[in-house]
């Protein structure tokens, strides 16, 4: 065994219940597997697998679907014109500042 990661969540700092684990040979990460997988530790069975390559973020291309204005309906209110919300961004950000 060369290196153990064991993500954590961001809110709790607990484990996330599982981990990654990198050996220092293929032969030696198949014997783990082989011991390990389907073995039941404290009640719990484990699953031990070799981890996949995650795809690289943002690659390829992405089709561009237009999007038809939301009204926050299925259909636009009668008239056909937007509704526009009541008051301003100012007036907004004013009434916050003094709660």
């Amino acid at each position: 065994m060369v290196e153990v990661y064991l993500p954590s969540d961001r809110e709790t700092g607990r484990p996330r219940g599982f981990a990654f684990v990198q050996f220092a040979s293929e032969a030696e990460a198949a014997t783990a597997i082989q011991l390990f997988h389907d073995r039941e530790v404290e009640g719990r069975r484990l699953t031990v697998n070799a981890a996949e390559d995650r795809p690289p973020r943002g690659a390829g291309p992405r089709s561009f679907e237009p999007r038809l204005p939301s009204f926050g309906r299925d259909r636009p209110p009668a008239g056909g014109r937007p509704v526009k919300r009541k008051g301003s961004r100012r007036g907004l950000r004013g009434r916050k500042r003094s709660l």
